[in-house]
């Protein structure tokens, strides 16, 4: 469920917000025009929003800033505590994209770069409970790496790995990042209309309205 990448945040808490903000070479691609994908996530949400994965809260700043009313779901004890410290007005618990609960009406599902800790198999079992949470007009909007093909996967892989960054390189290959047809079916047959816009050369906008 996502949870055999939780300690990988432990290393990368104190150096995440450098990194998002093109200060590291290797991961300048994978976060360019990072605002831009917060603040489409933001703009596609309403009402009660569900985060996943706040980690030091950058996107949970920007909910908060339009308004909604924000849960934080965070499973990295480190990036639970930076968050829940920045902001203690609202609630951020243990939980992952699969294992959480909250009681009452919710409105909106978010994340960024954060659907791949799923396997294909499981990120169907979440966009099955995700519908049934929400009702119709419910919006799941995620922002993540996502590939046209597998065979654009492996030439990313490739391309990383002859510019000597193999952190990334790696990263692709041990984490469940996926294909636009595959994520396309799965929310279809969770019973959502989506919609996917590229964002940089690694991360789509998906967004998505349970119909």
């Amino acid at each position: 469920m996502g949870r055999e990448f939780v300690e990988i945040f432990d290393e990368w808490v104190d150096s995440y917000d450098a990194s998002v903000s093109g200060q590291d070479p290797e991961y300048r691609d994978v976060f360019d025009k990072y605002e831009d994908i917060l603040l489409a996530v933001t703009k596609k949400s309403f009402g009660t929003v569900v985060e996943f994965g706040t980690g030091t809260g950058n996107l949970t700043l920007k909910l908060i800033q339009a308004g909604y009313n924000v849960i934080g779901i965070e499973p990295n004890d480190a990036m639970r505590k930076v968050t829940s410290e920045r902001f203690p007005q609202i609630s951020i618990v243990d939980g992952d994209l699969l294992d959480f609960d909250i009681e009452g009406k919710l409105d909106t599902f978010v994340s960024t770069y954060v659907f791949h800790h799923l396997t294909d198999v499981e990120k169907g079992k979440a966009l099955d409970k995700y519908a049934s949470l929400l009702s119709k007009g419910g919006k799941v909007v995620f922002a993540d790496t996502v590939f046209l093909t597998e065979t654009a996967k492996q030439e990313q892989i490739h391309k990383e790995r002859a510019r000597g960054f193999n952190n990334v390189a790696d990263d692709l290959e041990r984490e469940y990042y996926t294909t636009i047809p595959v994520l396309e079916k799965l929310f279809v047959e969770a019973g959502f209309t989506v919609q996917f816009e590229r964002m940089n050369d690694y991360v789509w906008l998906i967004d998505a309205t349970k119909n």
